[in-house]
């Protein structure tokens, strides 16, 4: 018996970019007619981009849609491609369309709609009900999409046990965050086990918006052993051999398939099943597969090169070229701009250092050996006397009263205010610096270091700032960061002898205590119990629930954890609940 030969088309579509998605899919048709791949599956929503948001609610966005997959059925002359897309009929459904030889032969709809974290299908779509197998060659292939493979009795249970599926592709839209490749792995090999199945896993890649989709496509046998894994944030054709064979024999050692086959579908659906004509065989030999060795990335590796292509992506799909980051000297600015410059190169970023009567020497060397380091443009404003001039306006109202965070805060905002105005001139994006630590609890200025276009450490935590940084120097052997801004004690240089633990905890002891509370929903006491003390933990909730409302005013960041503020976490600015 032949290997079956499995693509997967790891793409990295724009959203509403439909013909340039069509055209890149019907790329990818092509490669895998040329490694002679008896199917090739694509993404979720891969013509549309996903996820489409409120352009599913224009009628003549899923009409569009519809039409250039329409255009792409000739291309599949020779082979099977599996394409998500958006299906209009009485409603729309988040669906995948089977291709097969020029025509286009059954469409599957997604079950099971998240609608929790960054997700919200239940707004746009319906629920399929119907379970699809393809016969392809003899060989049963059963389609689902993303979530559906989640669900451990889903439509695959289904498929397996009523369909006799040998080779279940799940096409998918899985966002990045902290763990989850290693998760997603788990998940799947536990499926192909659990059901005796080989399993083909294509996801989508790229960067859109505040999402960051890591690719990481597998092919995994029936007992769950990976044969072949996309490479991560980036584009890639995973192509493998299968020999399903093996998995009708090692069903007839699976006595429990026996006993699910005597009772009934449950709530998987009907079964519809399509028998796919025959193609004329390559009688060809194929050429052998070479797949590179691809060694797993810690996940601090995996959130650097996350945020490098969330940025390159957000500047090339938004159509900006050059970067402006505020340089003060600290570790946050000193990663964004490192960020930046691996995303766009040197000569698309640019920095500034905004001096005032607080700002150490120290401060700027550290800008400036950066700026050397990376080579990006390095320009010095200085702000004092615009900030005295801010004060004598001020004088007749502030007269006898003590300075305070009010003079704090003008400085940030004078920063932000000529970083917006070089913006505008050259039409350089603003990256703001402030990390989840700060953001968490308020430690920022409103329309002063928020002021920006793309918070690239929005979703970051203090401490794991320092764990990419550090990874950036390893990476590069050298200090690309200078080891002065690693080793320093962050302070914002807004008063004299400021530190950040004159307002905050030391962040060793601030940051699992925001993790508890903002990612796990710990109460008080749960956090108390878990040996914080309980006057800190109190105020630390305090400041987060306090500072809704500036995160809300905030720009959009760069997604990393398993709960990030925004989509992920929704909560009412006016709220008197405390727990």
């Amino acid at each position: 018996m032949q290997n079956f030969r499995v693509a997967l088309a790891q793409l990295n579509p724009t959203v509403g970019d439909l013909e340039g998605n069509a055209r890149r899919v019907r790329s990818y048709i092509q490669k895998a007619k040329r490694a002679r791949a008896d199917l090739v599956a694509f993404p979720e929503l891969v013509l549309t981009g996903y996820p489409p948001e409120d352009l599913l609610l224009k009628p003549s966005f899923a009409d569009a849609n519809l039409k250039v997959l329409k255009q792409i059925v000739p291309e599949t002359k020779g082979i099977t491609a599996i394409i998500g897309f958006v299906d209009k009929q009485d409603d729309i459904y988040d669906a995948a369309a089977v291709l097969h030889d020029g025509k286009w032969l059954g469409t599957y709809h997604k079950h099971y709609l998240p609608n929790y974290g960054v997700f919200d299908e239940f707004r746009y779509f319906q629920k399929g009900e119907r379970v699809l197998v393809c016969v392809r060659s003899g060989i049963n292939v059963g389609l689902s999409i993303c979530e559906d493979i989640w669900q451990p009795m889903g439509p695959l249970a289904c498929q397996t046990v009523h369909g006799d599926v040998d080779l279940a592709i799940n096409i998918s839209a899985s966002p990045f965050c902290r763990g989850k490749r290693k998760e997603r792995t788990q998940m799947l090999s536990t499926r192909a086990r659990d059901h005796t199945v080989a399993i083909a896993y294509v996801n989508l890649v790229g960067g859109q918006d505040e999402l960051i989709f890591d690719g990481n496509s597998l092919v995994l046998d029936e007992k769950g052993n990976i044969l072949a894994r996309g490479q991560a944030f980036c584009e890639d054709l995973v192509v493998a051999d299968l020999n399903l064979h093996n998995v009708f024999r090692a069903r007839l050692l699976d006595t429990r398939r026996r006993v699910e086959k005597r009772k009934s579908s449950g709530g998987a659906g009907p079964i519809d099943k399509i028998t796919l004509p025959s193609i004329p065989k390559d009688k060809r030999k194929r050429p052998p597969l070479v797949r590179p060795t691809l060694e797993d990335m810690s996940e601090v590796e995996e959130i650097f090169h996350a945020l490098v292509l969330g940025i390159r992506d957000y500047f090339q799909k938004n159509g900006f070229q050059k970067a402006l980051v505020g340089l003060s000297g600290g570790i946050d600015s000193a990663l964004t701009a490192t960020l930046a410059t691996e995303a766009l190169g040197s000569r698309n970023v640019h920095g500034v250092f905004m001096p005032s009567r607080f700002s150490s020497e120290e401060s700027l060397k550290d800008a400036e050996a950066l700026a050397a380091n990376l080579k990006i443009r390095f320009q010095v404003l200085p702000i004092d006397a615009v900030y005295e001039s801010y004060l004598k306006a001020l004088q007749p109202v502030f007269r006898n009263r003590a300075p305070d965070v009010t003079e704090e805060n003008i400085q940030a905002r004078i920063r932000g205010n000529l970083l917006m105005a070089l913006s505008n001139k050259f039409g350089w994006l603003v990256l703001t610096t402030g990390n989840k630590s700060e953001t968490s609890v308020g430690y920022c200025t409103l329309y002063g270091d928020t002021a920006g276009g793309l918070a690239v450490l929005k979703d970051v935590p203090k401490i794991t700032v320092y764990e990419v940084s550090r990874f950036v120097n390893e990476k590069d052997g050298s200090e690309k960061i200078p080891r002065s801004i690693l080793e320093k004690e962050p302070t914002a240089e807004l008063r004299p002898n400021q530190r950040d633990s004159d307002s905050l905890p030391p962040y060793e002891q601030l940051d699992p205590v925001l993790h508890a509370y903002v990612e796990e929903d710990l109460s008080l006491e749960e956090i108390v119990h878990l040996g914080y003390p309980k006057k800190q933990v109190r105020e630390i909730l305090r400041l987060v629930d306090k500072n809704e409302y500036k995160r809300r005013q905030g720009p959009p960041g760069l997604k990393i954890t398993p709960k990030a503020f925004g989509r992920d976490r929704r909560l009412p600015i006016t709220n008197k609940y405390k727990a």
